[in-house]
């Protein structure tokens, strides 16, 4: 990923919590054809720490018909790649545009790059575990959340049966946070109120990260 200094993003947890906040992933494995892309959802593990994984582990799990964990080179890394909020920015946001005119359309992008080794998990009790912990996260949300224990013991056992566990410890973690820490401050908070003021998540969520990396209103 191209990353010039000013977009990188450092700090550990920040990176960590994108991952937990927008954990459908995409997996890019090496296999006998060349790249292959994967979309699943994952469970990142901030304290399952190691010399082999100094920025934790995430979990994830696909069917058994997926060739995925047949075929990917065991000695290559695997991507693991995260998407944050997103969202086109004019350049007629900008107090630049009435000033000069010299400015152009961008996107704004906050983007999680994590690498390690792919290892297979066949045991059942860490497959109804990492369900287990998956399905707590999202459906918190809901007033009456559905839980693994609502279905029959023996369909879980079947559905479990049919399914790789996926473990990844961390071996190195990127992130990218490209919200116009380029522009100035006038440009800027003029990004900041348009976004508010369309108020889609993305653009909040957007408008709240432009704020916080450099102190916009």
């Amino acid at each position: 990923m191209y990353l010039p200094a000013q977009f990188e993003e450092k700090r550990i947890e920040v990176l960590q919590q994108l991952v937990r906040s927008h954990p459908f992933g995409t997996l890019v494995t090496l296999d006998a054809a060349g790249l292959n892309a994967n979309h699943i959802p994952f469970e990142i593990d901030p304290e399952a720490t190691s010399a082999t994984a100094p920025f934790g582990t995430l979990r994830a799990h696909v069917s058994r018909s997926n060739p995925l964990w047949r075929d990917f080179n065991p000695d290559v890394a695997v991507l693991a790649i995260f998407q944050g909020a997103h969202t086109y920015v004019t350049p007629s946001w900008y107090q630049t545009k009435q000033e000069t005119g010299k400015v152009v359309p961008t996107w704004n992008y906050m983007v999680v790059h994590a690498y390690g080794p792919l290892q297979l998990v066949h045991d059942v009790a860490w497959l109804r575990t990492h369900v287990t912990h998956l399905t707590k996260r999202q459906e918190a949300a809901f007033a009456v959340p559905w839980q693994v224990t609502d279905a029959p013991p023996d369909f879980i056992e079947q559905q479990l049966a049919g399914v790789v566990g996926l473990e990844m410890p961390i071996t190195r973690l990127i992130g990218k946070w490209k919200i116009n820490q380029n522009r100035s401050q006038a440009d800027r908070d003029g990004v900041v109120r348009a976004l508010r003021a369309r108020g889609d998540a993305d653009a909040l969520a957007m408008a709240d990260a432009v704020v916080q990396k450099k102190g916009a209103p």
